[in-house]
């Protein structure tokens, strides 16, 4: 099988900064097509503005994917633009600290909104149209790919992370929920969980409290903190033939952080 994506068709959400903007970037090496999805719209048009001409491989989207007819609207541009819709990466994520014990804190409503339901229904709308198309075609299965992004957050509990870690947890078990119903219509879905990679959130959170770096970097086994460039990688695999035969799975990319329990700053 090939790890080829050349040719392909991609929506990546969470993309003008960060691990979202990183896949987009190496997806468009590849050869894919990528419409790159964000709230900033500003930071997209920073970020990409140089790539965007005309009917490229690469179109922007802005829009607030929290909302269903901003869904809709970017699944209409996309299929505009390039006709089909092949991949699906659920790369917008957001970071919150929460107090466990306080019942006024709506921080874990607010990652469950933002990190579950945005992939969720996001999934939901582009999958019916995967195999909408497919249909369309005259073939029998959709032959589509959802990745989402999670984190090893789901396992390791800090009690100031309540909420991302929730929502994280959910992340993982609605990823192999979809990936059941989904396989019987040819979608496969799986997710990727980061630790100790350069994340945005990580990046932000790192000028606030520089000497975490060391201290996540002596959490993982290997060392070190990753750029984004050393995962992304694992989602084109995820994304490619290669993969044909994996679905269900929540594949962690953390230079073996989840091994350890030592006690370290967030997993991001």
């Amino acid at each position: 099988m090939s790890l080829s994506i050349s040719g392909k068709t991609a929506i990546i959400t969470g993309a003008a900064n960060g691990i979202g903007l990183a896949i987009g970037r190496h997806f468009l090496d590849k050869g894919a097509n990528v419409m790159f999805a964000d709230m900033d719209e500003e930071g997209l048009r920073d970020e990409l503005g140089d790539l965007i001409q005309g009917e490229g491989p690469a179109r922007l989207f802005a829009g607030d994917l929290r909302q269903k007819l901003t869904v809709t609207n970017l699944l209409s541009a996309t299929i505009d633009a390039y006709e089909r819709i092949d991949i699906l990466v659920n790369a917008s994520r957001q970071v919150a600290l929460s107090d466990p014990l306080s019942p006024e804190d709506d921080a874990v409503e607010a990652m469950l909104a933002q990190n579950l339901m945005t992939s969720l229904r996001v999934s939901q709308i582009v999958a019916r149209r995967m195999i909408a198309l497919a249909e369309k075609a005259g073939q029998p299965r959709a032959q589509g790919v959802i990745v989402n992004l999670s984190s090893i957050a789901a396992r390791h509990m800090r009690p100031e992370l309540l909420g991302y870690s929730v929502a994280c947890a959910a992340v993982d078990q609605m990823t192999r929920s979809l990936a059941v119903a989904l396989a019987p219509r040819g979608i496969r879905v799986n997710a990727v969980a980061i630790g100790s990679v350069m994340s945005a959130s990580l990046q932000a959170t790192l000028k606030e409290h520089p000497d975490w770096r060391a201290r996540i970097a002596e959490a993982t086994p290997m060392g070190r903190i990753a750029p984004p460039s050393d995962l992304v990688e694992t989602v084109q695999f995820l994304a490619s033939d290669a993969a044909a035969f994996v679905t269900g799975q929540v594949i962690a990319v953390d230079g073996g952080r989840s091994l350890f329990d030592a006690a370290a700053p967030a997993a991001f």
